[in-house]
Order: C-alpha cells, then structure tokens, then sequence
C-alpha cells in the first residue's frame, strides 16, 4: 500500500457509537504510534467531540464528507490506510464507502448486523477485494466478534491441540445493557426495506454451493425453547443469533475454501441461557416475548414504536454502559465426541462498551500488526473477524482487559 497521510480514519465519529471511539483511541497506550483523524458530515459536530474528547484527540484532523457524496468520501479513504465507520444503518449509508475502500485499497471494519447488506457487498466487491489484498471486515462489533472469534478458537483447539476435526460450536450468552437508537433505527429499516425476509436464510453469507439441502435443514435458526444438556439448564433462541450464525458460517466456509476446515460437516448455533428454578419459564417467557415483538414490526405499530424509542443518536447513560457486561460461553464438540469449553466475557454494555473495544482493536491490528494478520498480505475480500483478523484480534483484546479462554 503507497503511504497515506493517516493510518486511521474513524467516520461517523459525531455519533453516539462514534464518540466513543474517539474516546477510544485517544486514551489507548498505543495511541502515539499512529496518525489519526475523525471525519463525518458536520464539521461543527466534529469539533465539538474533539474538544470534549480532549488530551490526545485535541489535535487530530477533522475531515468533512457526507456519506453519499463520492468524490469527498474518495477524497477522505483515499488518505488513509484503514477506515472504521460507525455510521448506520449501513445500507443507506455504507455502500459508498465500502466501494471507496475497495477502490483505494484502504482496509475497513464496522459494526453492522445487516447480513441482507454485506451479502451484496460479497456479490460486488468480494472477488476485487480479495484479489487487491483488500481487508473489508463488517460485523467487528458484538455483532458478532464473541460468536465469531470465539467458534474459531474453540475449533482451531479441537484442530490443533486435539488434532482432529471439530463437529459442532455451539455458544450461550448472557448480557445486561442498554440499547442505542442507531440499533433501532437498523432494525426499522431492514423490515421496512424488506431485508428481513433475506436474512433469514441460514447460509445467507457463504460461498454459492457450500452447503447442501441437508445442512440447510440442520442449520435452521431454533424458535423453541429448550434444555440443553450440555450447559444442564434451559435456553433460549438467541435474538442477535440470525446475524451472528450466518457470520461463523462464512468463516467456516472461506477456511474451507482455503483447504484450512474446521471440520467436513461442521455446524453452529447460539442460544440466550438462563439458570436457576425458574429457568424453563422464564426461557419460555422470553421466547413468546421475542415473537411477539416480531409480529408487531410486520404491523403499522411498527411506526408508533418509532416515535417512542430512543433516536439516533442517543443511546444508555454512562452508568448504564459502565454497569453493563456480557458472558459468552461455548462449547466445540469434536469428531470423537470429547467436548472443549471456550469463554469470552467483559465489564461494560455489550453494545457499546464492549462493541467499541472490539472494533477500535480490530482497526488497530490492521493498522499496527499488519505483519501478522493471517493469512499473510494477500488475504483479502469481504472477510469475517475470525478470517481477517484471528488469533491476533484475540491476543489484542486479552491486552486490553477481555477474558478469552479456552478450557
């Protein structure tokens, strides 16, 4: 890559998510090691974060492109060696970009969940990105590192230090958060855009054929409640489960590709868990709540809920965030039947706290460690976490405070 003026760009640092990466990156040790500017499309919006950010921010350079003005957006990736956006819903406000950085060269990470979007980012520019050496990560928020990364340490064990292939990956999660209106106004958007009927096919993200009719029938998204024996106690479909699934798959299925599987039939599935006596009904409980809520996003309802929701660009306060945290365990089932735990757990809410760690560190281990990104410099195209990143987004977020463990 020819020397750019920036290591790192954060767009759409005037929003909520935003601000916080600015936050972010201006109290990282590592923070001097870089150059760093934040962009977006109010230069007064701009200022003040830098200002109220302070310290190491006080100085960065603001940089001024709408999302959809192309030429300014060129101007502004073309400067820089990564580009991290916050900036959603990313449908409406992504494409460009993305389509900047496959042209420039520049890498890219965000925090979407919206599969029906990077489905057609893969159709346009998989195959450009991937022949250029072009890193484009989506989903490097809580959507869906922990499901991610986490299903790729627990089967690269089973792989490495077992030395056999890995069968199944399954992962429990439990969380207490806020929500932002960025997350909302995404929700909004796909069912009003019809999105929400794509992304409900499992395979929605991987390769055409890599999988069979059979495998779509064992990889359908549970609706029920249910014990699990392995966890010993009752669990739920997880709501974040249709985006996070469809991304392990397509990291299951580009290892494969690359002659590097997980194993030959292997499958994933997550699940929200609950413990104590009155797991089973409040599992139930939970699950009837969850349809009921999408039932009520296919009605004009829908359109009252908007009004009384938080906006975007709001979100929880910071006692909230500060309080938060998230738990996510899981279990790989090997070929043989012996079974490896895996835990990734933090302090913070999980859609921001923790989303913002995992996306700052991902843009810096594209920026500072590009020498041990796997798959070595020529890995590149529409990418997931654990195929862009790996191991080493894993030992950053270890340094940064982050419990993954693999038992």
């Amino acid at each position: 890559m020819p020397e750019r003026d920036y290591d790192v760009v954060l767009y759409g640092a005037s929003g909520f998510t935003g601000k916080q990466t600015v936050e972010y990156f201006a109290r990282h040790p590592q923070c001097g090691e870089i150059r760093w500017a934040i962009a977006g499309r109010n230069r007064q919006k701009l200022e003040a974060v830098r200002d109220e950010v302070g310290g190491a921010a006080k100085n960065v350079d603001i940089l001024v492109a709408e999302s959809h003005d192309d030429a300014a957006i060129h101007a502004i990736v073309s400067r820089t060696r990564v580009l991290l956006t916050t900036a959603g819903p990313f449908a409406l406000y992504g494409t460009g970009i993305v389509e900047a950085c496959v042209k420039f060269g520049t890498h890219y990470v965000d925090i979407t969940g919206e599969t029906p979007w990077v489905r057609d980012l893969i159709d346009r520019y998989h195959q450009k990105a991937a022949a250029d050496g072009t890193r484009i990560i989506p989903f490097c928020g809580f959507d869906s590192v922990p499901s991610d990364l986490g299903s790729y340490l627990v089967a690269r064990h089973i792989n490495v230090s077992m030395g056999l292939k890995c069968k199944e990956v399954k992962s429990f999660f439990r969380m207490y958060g806020g929500i932002n209106g960025g997350t909302l106004a995404t929700m909004f958007n796909m069912h009003e855009s019809g999105q929400i009927t794509r992304a409900k096919e499992p395979f929605l993200l991987n390769p055409p054929g890599s999988h069979s009719k059979d495998e779509l029938e064992k990889n359908q998204d549970p609706s029920v409640p249910r014990y699990d024996s392995d966890m010993e106690t009752w669990v739920a479909p997880f709501v974040m489960g249709p985006i996070n699934t469809r991304v392990v798959r397509r990291s299951a299925a580009l290892f494969n590709q690359w002659n590097d599987s997980y194993g030959a039939d292997f499958t994933y599935q997550e699940y929200l868990k609950f413990s104590g006596m009155l797991a089973g009904v409040e599992a139930t409980a939970f699950t009837a709540g969850m349809a009921a809520f999408e039932l009520v996003q296919q009605t004009p309802v829908r359109y009252l809920m908007k009004t009384l929701m938080p906006k975007p660009g709001s979100g929880p306060s910071e006692q909230t965030m500060n309080s938060g945290w998230f738990k996510c365990e899981l279990i790989g089932t090997a070929e043989d039947g012996r079974k490896v735990r895996g835990e990734i757990r933090d302090q913070g809410d999980p859609g921001n706290r923790a989303t913002v760690k995992f996306l700052c560190e991902s843009a810096l281990a594209l920026s500072l460690d590009t020498g041990k990104l796997p798959g070595g410099p020529t890995r590149g195209g529409i990418l997931t976490p654990a195929t862009g990143l790996g191991d080493l987004l894993a030992d950053r977020l270890r340094k940064a405070g982050m419990i993954i463990e693999i038992k």
